[in-house]
C-alpha cells in the first residue's frame, strides 16, 4: 500500500533593510488545516534539533558544490525560525505572513540588525513517520529542486542562517523554516568625493548618481556592486567594484578625469 506523502513549499524573496521594503514584493499565501489526519497524541518523533543540523550542513554541502561559502548559524535567526515553525505547528496556519508578519518583521523583533533576509517555509507529512535523517532530506531536497528556494540557498551574499523544524500535535505535519541573512554590520560602506571641477555622474547596482564639484557621498550596500563612472566629453569611463570602507576622489589632471582610491 503505498504510503500518503505531502511536501509544500514556500519561497520568499530576499528582504532588504527597511528603507527600500516598499520595493519589494512579498508573498502572502497562506493556508489552514482542518481535517485530514490525525496525530497520534505523544507519539515520539524524530530528534527535530538534528532535523534542523541536517538540514544546516545539507545547505552547506551544496553551498560548497556550488562555490559558494559557509552559512554560518546565528541565533537570533534561529530564534526567528523556531518562533514561526512552532507558530505554524500550534495553529495549521502556513504562509511566508501567517503571524500577520512578514519575513524581515519577525527577524527583527528577535533582535536580528539586517542588511537583507531570505526565508524558504515548507511542510511534509507521512503517515508511516520520519527518521531525522529521512525528514531533514526531504525539505532539503524539496527546496534544492525549486528554484525559488534554490536561489536562496545559493545566494553568495548571505552569511548567516538559522533552521528550525516543528511538528503539529493535531495533524502530524512538520514545518520547517530556513532563514538566510547577511547583518547590517558587514554592509558595504564606501564614499565617493568629487574634487574636480565638473560635476560628473556614476553608476552602481543600476542606478545612477550625479555628484557636485566639492560634494562627498557615502553609500551603504548589501550587495557588492561594480561602480562606473561615466565621464562628461566622452572620455573612457572608469569601473571599480568597492570594498567595506573604500574611499574614491574624482579628479581632473592635465584634462583628463581620473577616479582615485584614497
Amino acid at each position: 500500500m503505498r504510503r500518503p506523502f505531502l511536501l509544500v513549499l514556500f519561497v520568499s524573496g530576499l528582504l532588504p533593510a527597511a528603507a527600500a521594503r516598499a520595493q519589494v514584493v512579498h508573498e502572502a499565501e497562506s493556508e489552514s488545516h482542518q481535517g485530514g489526519t490525525t496525530a497520534t497524541k505523544g507519539e515520539k518523533g524524530p530528534d527535530l534539533a538534528a532535523v534542523a543540523k541536517g538540514i544546516v550542513d545539507r545547505t552547506n554541502a551544496f553551498r560548497k558544490e556550488e562555490g559558494r561559502p559557509a552559512v554560518a548559524v546565528n541565533e537570533k535567526l534561529t530564534a526567528t525560525a523556531q518562533y514561526f515553525a512552532d507558530f505554524m505547528a500550534r495553529t495549521d496556519k502556513y504562509g511566508h505572513t501567517a503571524d500577520g508578519n512578514r519575513p524581515d518583521e519577525r527577524a527583527k523583533r528577535h533582535g536580528y540588525d539586517y542588511c537583507m533576509v531570505a526565508e524558504n517555509i515548507a511542510y511534509v507529512y507521512n503517515s508511516a513517520g520520519f527518521t531525522a535523517g529521512e525528514l531533514a532530506e526531504k525539505f532539503f531536497t524539496g527546496w534544492k529542486e525549486s528554484p525559488g528556494h534554490r536561489r536562496n540557498m545559493l545566494d553568495p551574499d548571505v552569511t548567516e542562517t538559522g533552521v528550525a523544524v516543528a511538528r503539529s500535535e493535531k495533524t502530524g505535519y512538520y514545518y520547517a523554516v530556513q532563514m538566510f541573512g547577511r547583518p547590517k554590520s558587514a554592509a558595504i560602506e564606501f564614499s565617493v568625493a568629487n574634487q574636480s571641477p565638473d560635476e560628473i555622474s556614476y553608476e552602481i547596482g543600476g542606478k545612477t548618481f550625479t555628484l557636485p564639484p566639492r560634494y562627498t557621498r557615502t553609500h551603504s550596500r548589501c550587495r557588492p556592486a561594480d561602480l562606473k563612472a561615466v565621464w562628461p566629453g566622452g572620455q573612457e569611463p572608469a569601473v571599480v567594484r568597492p570594498a567595506r570602507g573604500d574611499k574614491f576622489a574624482v579628479v581632473k589632471e592635465a584634462g583628463k578625469y581620473q577616479l582615485k582610491k584614497e
